[in-house]
């Protein structure tokens, strides 16, 4: 529920305790500024940059909590711990699956408490202390990972249920985000004047003005259709062509196709699974470098446009920040020819696609957090003020401490998905060797079993860190 702003006069007249408030702003002034998940993405996101997953294993460990009923950044931490068993050298999927099954528990846990419950509830204080929920690419990602997970072990009859559970959440998730647009509208036309003020000011012209000067990328964004992620649906055809389904094979890259029509490989594994001549083949999976971050920027709204009580409020807000590749493509030779990866699905893109779609709701929400906050001093100077003067003071600068504590952007992002992912496929060569090289990579050479089909899959997440691989064969 949102805050109530209104003060009885019992409350009014009851005496502040000034010694307390005395506590209460060197309290504040000691949180002030602390943002305590941007402070552990940092922490942890170094240990990634050391190449010490097992230092990252710890540290996202220790951040899950134990009840039964996810809060804080539990769903955040699980994720990240996921990922990390399936990029270790050698990778435990099963572990790594476990995690991801309790991640799914804690989406499903959220997504049924958005159905039931207040868009905006809450915010008062500000985003980043709410619980981190997920975004859509996370679920999509969850799926894709344990489809990922159950090939490598041969659990295909698994596999396939992931992959179904995958391609059914890149379906609902246009429908559940226009619900939760529609929700928050409807919201913020039935409530107070602090709704009705921050909604004003997140649709005039100047407050667009101001975020188009202080984020300019934002327009810039190349997006992919709603919700959707090529590398899904392109190892998903990987997935049916090993099965002997080439129909849905063929389904599934004509949707690839259509969002990477550039990609040489896609393109020929089409014609290539028409004409049922798919056997023998190796296909190549590189997970290269590390997706975006969010950092935090702060932008200054003149309420004034709307109401002439509050003047101003500052208001923190996050921006996507890309990072670089520690590797721009791999050339793998077999058989005396040179095959070299192509980005079949970019996780900076489709980040940036939902990031985007969310702002709006993101924007509104921090200046109804704003609003409430700087109507509350308005409150407080107004009418403690009257009586007592110093009182009123301290009760103000209790407030704008609180502000100064709570007004922190939401930067939860889930850090270890990778910045692209990238393809080859060929024959399998006949000495049944892959010679691969890269910029600033090691030469490494990889030995295909004896099989009909091989997947192969290398893992890059930075510059220290020494590709990772597995075979899977089939």
């Amino acid at each position: 529920m949102p805050m109530d702003y209104t003060c009885s006069p019992t409350e009014l007249r009851r005496p502040l305790g000034r010694p307390v408030l005395g506590v209460c702003l060197v309290v504040l002034a000691f949180l002030a500024g602390c943002n305590a998940p941007k402070d552990d993405l940092m922490q942890f996101d170094r240990h990634i940059a050391q190449a010490d997953l097992r230092a990252a294993c710890r540290f996202a460990e220790s951040k899950i909590g134990k009840r039964k009923t996810p809060r804080n950044e539990d769903l955040l931490w699980t994720l990240q711990r996921a990922a990390i068993e399936r990029a270790r050298p050698r990778p435990d999927y099963a572990l790594s699956t476990e995690y991801f099954d309790r991640a799914e528990e804690m989406l499903k846990h959220f997504d049924q408490k958005n159905r039931m419950g207040d868009v905006v509830g809450g915010v008062v204080a500000s985003d980043n202390l709410a619980p981190y929920m997920g975004e859509e690419y996370d679920g999509i990602m969850v799926n894709t990972y344990k489809a990922m997970n159950f090939m490598a072990q041969g659990k295909m009859d698994l596999a396939r249920v992931e992959f179904n559970r995958a391609t059914e959440r890149q379906r609902r998730a246009t429908e559940k985000f226009s619900a939760e647009i529609r929700k928050l509208n409807d919201q913020m036309q039935r409530g107070d004047g602090n709704m009705k003020i921050a909604r004003a000011g997140a649709e005039s012209d100047e407050v667009r003005q101001r975020l188009a000067r202080a984020y300019p990328e934002l327009d810039n964004f190349a997006a992919y259709p709603d919700f959707v992620n090529p590398f899904t649906n392109y190892l998903a055809a990987v997935y049916y062509n090993l099965m002997n389904e080439p129909q849905k094979a063929e389904y599934e890259l004509r949707a690839v196709h259509g969002m990477v029509a550039d990609n040489p490989y896609v393109a020929k594994e089409l014609d290539l699974t028409r004409q049922d001549r798919l056997d023998g083949s190796v296909w190549v999976i590189f997970e290269n470098g590390l997706g975006p971050v969010r950092e935090e920027f702060r932008l200054d709204i003149p309420l004034a446009i709307v109401t002439e009580k509050i003047k101003y409020v500052g208001i923190a807000l996050p921006r996507i920040r890309l990072r670089g590749a520690p590797c721009p493509y791999l050339d793998i030779t077999a058989d005396g020819r040179t095959h070299r990866t192509a980005v079949v699905a970019d996780m900076d893109r489709i980040v940036q696609t939902e990031f985007k779609k969310d702002y709006p709701a993101i924007l509104t929400r921090a200046i109804i957090s704003a609003t409430g906050k700087a109507a509350l001093q308005f409150v407080l100077q107004d009418t403690i003020g009257k009586r007592d003067p110093g009182a009123a003071a301290v009760a103000s600068w209790l407030m704008a401490g609180y502000s100064m504590f709570s007004t922190a952007a939401d930067v939860r992002i889930w850090t270890t998905l990778p910045k692209n992912f990238q393809i080859a496929r060929f024959a399998i060569p006949a000495d049944r060797t892959l010679s691969i090289v890269g910029p600033g990579v090691a030469p490494l050479k990889v030995k295909i079993p004896e099989c009909g089909s091989a997947v192969v899959c290398i893992k890059i997440m930075t510059r220290n860190s020494p590709p990772v691989y597995d075979v899977m064969t089939f």
